[in-house]
């Protein structure tokens, strides 16, 4: 079994097999300690995008609300009157747009399947959220630095996933079962994220990672 060339998360090599389940095998980064689904077991587009077709968050859910608040509520916290973001990644109900525009903030939207209109990605934004996306990313590196573009000096990037803990129960964790999630992040690889980008990183709930674009000099 050959490993990738190199890590997706930060481009350096020193990929080690971590475990297979159930034929797939999964790799770890002795770098950012990202874990990896090996490639040859990515879905196609088009089956990726019936798996998101089935999902069923709305605004009128108190749960969902409760959950995209653990970002929403700390970015908020940090943002000036009137910021403009873009929510990357948005999916086909973006909710969190909604919260944050019931708040006095404008929202711009772009996914690449349910709202892929690329201008959004000609400008640049105050704060950039990405709510359950970067667990999905086949290019997490060439996308973080796409991010960053997006990005005015100071600006703010709010990342939601389920952080990678415990290797015991990673065969059977409910994150790793979604064919969809390619990429497991720990709390320390977004902290190696934050570090190749010159960003700083707070964690201000489980799961929660707000990273900080250096204003300029």
């Amino acid at each position: 079994m050959t490993p990738p060339s190199y890590c997706t998360v930060c481009h350096q090599p020193g990929l080690r097999p971590f475990l297979t389940v159930r034929d797939v095998p999964y790799w770890r980064c002795e770098g950012c300690e990202a874990t990896l689904m090996d490639p040859g077991h990515w879905l196609d587009p088009a089956r990726e995008k019936a798996v998101y077709d089935l999902h069923d968050n709305h605004a009128e859910d108190p749960g969902y609300l409760r959950f995209l608040g653990k970002l929403s509520e700390p970015l908020m916290e940090r943002l000036p009157p009137g910021a403009q973001g873009l929510e990357f990644g948005c999916g086909p109900g973006p909710v969190l747009a909604g919260m944050l525009r019931e708040r006095g903030f404008g929202v711009t939207l772009y996914d690449p399947f349910f709202h892929p209109d690329a201008s959004a990605l000609g400008h640049t934004y105050d704060f950039v959220t990405c709510t359950e996306v970067v667990e999905h990313l086949h290019d997490p590196w060439g996308t973080f630095a796409q991010l960053d573009a997006l990005l005015k000096p100071g600006g703010w990037l709010g990342v939601m996933t389920c952080f990678q803990t415990d290797d015991a129960r990673f065969a059977n964790w409910h994150y790793r079962r979604d064919p969809t999630h390619v990429v497991f992040y720990r709390e320390s690889t977004l902290a190696h994220v934050g570090d190749r980008f010159g960003w700083t990183l707070e964690v201000p709930a489980k799961d929660v990672a707000l990273f900080r674009k250096p204003s300029s000099s």
